[in-house]
């Protein structure tokens, strides 16, 4: 009789991360079940989550309601919870397993790093943030770590912004295709609470503004050297603890939005002041920080474990992104007929 095969748990699928792993992990052998609010197995049900969490072999956490929103107070409060309750649930399931996963990689951020121009941030040396997008990161992190979970190897993926057909790509190139795809300028900002602490220990106050002109870091990862980083993973058990997953070399701004204006064929980009931004964001119904925030990361265990990244061009990776959504969009106006 043959072995059943690997059984791994999603959980937060929906998304287009966790869309690519579950094909990632079924190509591998897994057989995959999820959690969430579509799934057989939802977070109001945690007898039937424990009961997919035993004896699984691989747990992954996705789950957490998308930043790409207004920090409303509501949803300021939806942000905090979908990542610590859902992850609390988990960490009381594979608590009480009998036979726990061998291995839970939970999803973080590289956000949860200062804005830094001066030096990259590392797992070794990297210094953490303040304000409401920082206190979520600690909050969900301290929540995944607590306790003592000896049978089960926990890392954090401290991810770096994913360019894919996600919400992030999405709104970067449709701030290009207004006009705004020049440099943005981070500057002084009427005083706003959207970007407050929140949680426990709550940090920072008013906004942060930083006179960037531009040169503010962009790190970024594709979304298939993050399916090759949880492969990769999966397979050391030498790794555990936070890693970073982003791309070795980190761009700027001005490199992104003159990138992101060629994928588009846009041929001008206006430069933008922050108060300009903050317009642009308000009718996107998003939040400037994605693009204002120096975000500057470094793989740095990830390199000393040996893993190579192969997606390291922004240019063809956003290329790569908007080729798939005209191919899509052409195939949505053909008719059943021109398909086949």
């Amino acid at each position: 009789m043959s072995a059943s095969p690997p059984r791994a748990v999603v959980a937060g699928a929906g998304g287009f991360i966790g869309e690519a792993l579950v094909a990632s992990l079924a190509d591998d052998g897994y057989d995959v079940a999820s959690i969430g609010r579509s799934s057989r197995v939802r977070w109001d049900d945690p007898d039937a989550v424990a009961a997919a969490v035993d004896g699984a072999d691989l747990l992954i956490n996705l789950a957490g309601k998308s930043v790409d929103c207004r920090y409303t107070d509501a949803n300021r409060d939806a942000i905090l919870n979908s990542r610590v309750d859902t992850t609390r649930a988990l960490h009381e399931a594979v608590a009480a397993a009998s036979v726990p996963p061998r291995l839970w990689m939970n999803a973080s951020t590289a956000t949860i790093y200062r804005h830094a121009m001066d030096r990259p941030n590392s797992e070794s040396i990297g210094e953490l943030g303040t304000g409401f997008s920082v206190d979520v990161a600690k909050a969900w992190e301290r929540t995944f770590f607590a306790g003592d979970l000896p049978g089960t190897r926990r890392v954090a993926l401290r991810l770096a912004i994913v360019v894919g057909d996600g919400p992030a790509t999405r709104m970067l190139l449709a701030l290009a295709r207004t006009g705004l795809g020049g440099p943005q300028h981070d500057g002084w900002v009427p005083p706003h609470r959207r970007y407050r602490g929140i949680g426990e220990d709550p940090t920072g106050d008013r906004p942060p503004w930083h006179r960037t002109r531009g040169r503010q870091r962009f790190s970024w990862v594709h979304i298939d050297d993050v399916v090759d980083a949880v492969r990769f993973i999966d397979r050391r058990d030498d790794i555990a603890g936070v890693v970073n997953v982003a791309v070795p070399e980190a761009s700027d701004n001005r490199t992104l939005m003159r990138d992101l204006r060629d994928v588009v064929g846009m041929p001008v980009g206006m430069p933008s002041l922050r108060w300009m931004l903050e317009l642009a964001m308000w009718v996107l119904r998003t939040e400037p920080e994605l693009i204002l925030k120096s975000r500057w990361v470094v793989p740095e265990r990830l390199l000393a474990a040996g893993f190579r990244f192969t997606r390291t061009d922004l240019r063809e990776a956003l290329a790569s992104v908007e080729r798939g959504r005209k191919i899509r969009r052409r195939r949505e106006r053909q008719t059943p007929s021109e398909r086949s």
